[in-house]
């Protein structure tokens, strides 16, 4: 059978790569590929030659545990149908819709550990968001948000739009999010912001200040903010309205990006703390209690209460992987979740 898959081939350059797959072991399963989720963040390090040298694709991916170097393969949102089981398995795998943690490509192979199974209700396009809403699970988690506290997101790919809706399923007073690009602006307050502001143009204290009047302490500031804008310049923007006491909690992948950060001024004396976020372990103090399996499932129930089908802006064919790449690098304004189909794929 023929294996077509999607690499990066060099700077700003993808292509499909043709191969064979073999049959499935005796504990293994094949999955003929429906859909897969690009990550707009991470897959545009790659695609820019911005992913950090000294990294590995991912620590908790077995598919993508290899060091970076092109041509590559990369991607971790697939979702299928299983069409051939192993020997050991029962039948009953065949026809299942299932996720896995797998690069872009017509058909898989994976034991059947590894995938999960997509409930009735939640439709393949939007189960390729599962680890968009993990990773908003455990932004949420590591805040750790308070009862009545204000809080302030910056970033509204799809990332921080999930954020924003399970941050506004909470009893908090108030939730912000700053955002330049119209469309994301108008997918956050859908999502539960209370306002939506546009930091390239309207950002100051002074606004910040009118909107939490009578919601915060008497330094008019945030008591927890998200850098999720993938950009580490804002991450001044986010020490600026944090309050004393406040956290921050940095959730972008910044890969080789750099930025100087300012920790001269308020940050100095307002004792906030830089909480880092990252979805492939969960924070040490939460382990006695959560696993990663655990934090899955709940994301997939998640999934299935906001049904965020609006959020996937284009579904592009998977000949088409050049073009979806470069709409994502180009024209980011037009985007929140692009995901490549393979409707053609026999």
């Amino acid at each position: 059978m023929k294996l077509r898959s999607l690499y990066f081939d060099g700077p700003g350059r993808v292509s499909i790569h043709e191969n064979t797959i073999r049959r499935p072991c005796r504990n293994e399963v094949l999955v003929k590929t429906l859909f897969s989720g690009i990550s707009a963040g991470t897959e545009l390090l790659v695609f820019k030659e911005e992913w950090p040298s000294e990294l590995t694709l991912d620590q908790s991916i077995s598919a993508l545990s290899g060091k970076f170097s092109y041509p590559v393969k990369y991607g971790y949102a697939a979702v299928g149908r299983v069409i051939e089981v192993g020997e050991d398995l029962s039948p009953e795998w065949t026809g299942k819709l299932v996720f896995a943690f797998n690069p872009h490509e017509t058909y898989f192979l994976s034991s059947a550990e590894n995938l999960i199974i997509i409930p009735e209700g939640v439709a393949p396009e939007v189960a390729c968001l599962l680890p968009n809403m993990e990773t908003a699970v455990n932004l949420v988690m590591d805040g750790n948000p308070i009862i009545g506290e204000s809080v302030a997101i910056f970033g509204q790919g799809i990332v921080g739009i999930l954020t924003t809706a399970l941050l506004s399923r909470m009893s908090l007073a108030k939730v912000v999010t700053f955002e330049k690009y119209p469309a994301r602006r108008q997918a956050s307050l859908s999502m539960g912001a209370d306002l939506s502001i546009d930091p390239s143009t309207d950002f100051g204290i002074s606004r910040f200040d009118d909107f939490f009047v009578g919601s915060l302490g008497d330094d008019g500031r945030a008591d927890l903010t998200y850098e999720l804008s993938g950009r580490p310049e804002v991450l001044n923007m986010a020490i600026a309205i944090t309050g004393y006491g406040g956290r921050i909690v940095v959730g972008s992948f910044y890969g080789s990006k750099k930025s100087p950060i300012e920790l001269g001024g308020w940050f100095h004396r307002s004792r906030i703390k830089l909480i880092s976020s990252q979805v492939s372990s969960v924070a040490p103090h939460l382990t006695a209690r959560w696993s990663k399996k655990r934090r899955l499932e709940f994301a997939l129930r998640m999934l299935a209460q906001i049904k965020p089908e609006g959020l996937v802006t284009h579904i592009k064919s998977f000949e088409d992987v050049s073009e979806a790449y470069q709409l994502l690098n180009d024209k980011p304004q037009e985007t929140i979740q692009v995901i490549l189909s393979y409707e053609e794929n026999a």
